[in-house]
């Protein structure tokens, strides 16, 4: 795969990304939902922190606001050291399979990397209303921007039978965390690695000395 192709597989997902999330904060206010299936629902939430809402506060010392700070420049530091290793495998002309999946992973981090630098000067609150692009009045500065999340499976929503020690008569739902295009790509690249490692990394056969 050549760099031609990357940035197209870059920009596709960049651009459905954040059409997705514009889309979604200028039509719906924060925690609003939309039922595309019984099993699909668009529910819009905005993430401050890193996996699954995280934040560096609840693991380190230090405020909220230090720890978003610090968080989103790890992740601008993230996007140079991506950005080199899959401009160095497309020089290298390694296999298409780690190019494919090292250009998903840079475009779903690219894309959160937006929301958390320029979000948060861009979009006013969505906390009661429906957040305007290009407000007069951001909800943050630069680098505070909140990741925009949307995409949620409840494939299963039921109640833990009464029997069940411990669980029992409580709600049981599954797959339960909300998630974005960006997201989705990062974690297609890492499956891609994981389940095709030996063709992404294939072993340099040893020349045998007659």
């Amino acid at each position: 795969m050549n760099l031609k192709k990357s940035l197209i597989i870059i920009i596709l997902i960049l651009v459905v990304d954040q059409i997705s999330k514009i889309y979604v904060k200028t039509n719906f206010v924060l925690g609003e939902s939309s039922a595309v299936f019984d099993w699909f629902k668009i529910l819009f939430i905005e993430n401050e922190g890193a996996a699954w809402g995280t934040k560096l506060s609840d693991l380190l010392p230090i405020s909220e606001s230090a720890g978003k700070l610090v968080l989103t420049i790890f992740r601008l530091f993230a996007i140079f050291g991506i950005g080199y290793w899959l401009w160095d495998i497309i020089k290298k002309e390694s296999p298409k399979t780690l190019i494919l999946a090292v250009s998903l992973i840079f475009a779903g981090a690219l894309g959160n990397i937006i929301d958390s630098v320029f979000y948060g000067i861009i979009f006013d609150n969505s906390s009661n209303q429906v957040a305007t692009l290009f407000s007069s009045e951001p909800y943050g500065n630069l680098f505070y921007g909140k990741v925009v999340d949307m995409l949620y499976f409840p494939l299963i929503d039921t109640t833990w039978p009464e029997w069940v020690p411990s669980v029992g008569g409580k709600s049981f739902r599954f797959f339960e965390p909300v998630f974005n295009i960006a997201d989705t790509a990062i974690s297609t690249g890492v499956g891609i690695l994981i389940v095709f490692n030996k063709k992404a990394f294939p072993k340099q056969e040893k020349q045998v000395e007659n």
